[in-house]
């Protein structure tokens, strides 16, 4: 049986109506229309669904709806739009770090994550806070030069 759960995603309070242990990435997707976090493994192994939780990046397929009502949520949405894009998303464009693009979502939120606590990383920063995301394309040099670019080195 569902239930009401008050999440606040990218600033605005909504409740999500779903049984408390629903995996937050499919109440973003499914219920709020929300398509920057994918679905790529389900295992909290590839980052595709990288989100996050009190600016904390968190796999949305592995944590439970229950878990996201403590802390705000921001999805790649949250960031900038198409419009007026965030810093990190404008670099990843400008370096051209993505190939298909699917795994990037979930990157530029780790790498929201880590310039927020290290605003001018090292490569060996970078890459430690990009560990847990794949990427197939082999994209990874441009990837670490489009968050070198944001965080203005």
């Amino acid at each position: 049986m569902a239930d009401t759960t008050r999440i606040t995603i990218n600033g605005a309070a909504h409740d999500a109506q779903a049984v408390p242990d629903t995996p937050l990435l499919y109440v973003l997707r499914n219920e709020l229309g929300l398509n920057g976090p994918r679905f790529g493994c389900g295992l909290a192994q590839c980052g595709a669904c990288t989100v996050l939780l009190g600016g904390r990046p968190v796999r949305s397929c592995v944590t439970p709806l229950s878990a996201a009502a403590s802390a705000p949520i921001t999805t790649p949405e949250g960031l900038g739009t198409a419009e007026q894009p965030h810093p990190l998303q404008q670099a990843f464009l400008d370096a051209q770090a993505g190939q298909c693009g699917y795994c990037i979502p979930g990157i530029i939120m780790s790498a929201a994550a880590l310039l927020t606590t290290h605003p001018s990383p090292t490569d060996a920063q970078i890459r430690e806070a990009l560990n847990g995301n794949l990427c197939r394309c082999g994209s990874h040099t441009r990837i670490l030069k489009a968050v070198k670019r944001a965080a203005g080195q």
